[in-house]
């Protein structure tokens, strides 16, 4: 029994793996099932036996991959002990490993988001979740409340997600041109921090 439930997993997992990467480079819309039963290497039949549809798999795979984007980030942002500057660096080395590990995230999210804004709304309250963390409070406090945290939030997400999804346009596609563009990737964990220290400063004075 044990065997075949290990077995099941791992096609389950092999399922979602070839959902993924298809999903990502044709979108949802453009997507048939028949491509990531082929990406996966079963037949059309077993991939319905476990996802019954296109779109029950989509929503697993979405879930996932905003699962994956915001994991480890909400304990960063409550954390009572940390200072503003450390939250800061720790949201910056926590997602150049993150994207480097997994650059095609962010795109395959915003992309789908458009197509479907409700589709964030339906699996995490992102904005509640950074309005109502200690961080955003102790932008209000360097701020002196005289500019919405938010403004700093995007200009932060921006610098960090941005390089992933220009990335193509930004390097060659050759390993060299990989191994070079994620160096500039782990420069980044050293200058986010000082860039945004900079920004605040700005807005608190």
């Amino acid at each position: 029994m044990a065997e075949k439930e290990t077995l099941g997993l791992t096609t389950e997992e092999k399922i979602k793996e070839a959902a993924t990467k298809i999903f990502i480079e044709k979108g949802f819309a453009a997507t048939r099932t028949r491509d990531i039963a082929a990406e996966a290497g079963i037949n059309l039949a077993l991939l319905n036996y476990y996802f019954r549809s296109k779109e029950r798999l989509f929503e697993v795979v979405m879930t996932e991959s905003l699962q994956l984007f915001l994991v480890g980030l909400e304990e960063i942002l409550n954390d009572v002990n940390t200072v503003l500057k450390d939250k800061i660096s720790g949201i910056a080395v926590h997602y150049v490993d993150l994207l480097k590990q997994h650059p095609d995230l962010p795109l395959f999210i915003l992309t789908e988001m458009r197509a479907n804004p409700s589709r964030l709304d339906e699996h995490v309250a992102v904005k509640e979740m950074l309005s109502q963390s200690n961080f955003y409070k102790q932008l209000e406090a360097t701020t002196q409340k005289k500019v919405d945290p938010m403004h700093f939030i995007m200009n932060m997400l921006g610098v960090l997600v941005f390089p992933f999804i220009a990335g193509p346009v930004l390097s060659r596609a050759d390993e060299q041109g990989k191994a070079e563009f994620d160096q500039l990737m782990e420069e980044r964990k050293h200058w986010i921090p000082i860039w945004m220290e900079a920004m605040l400063k700005t807005l608190s004075n």
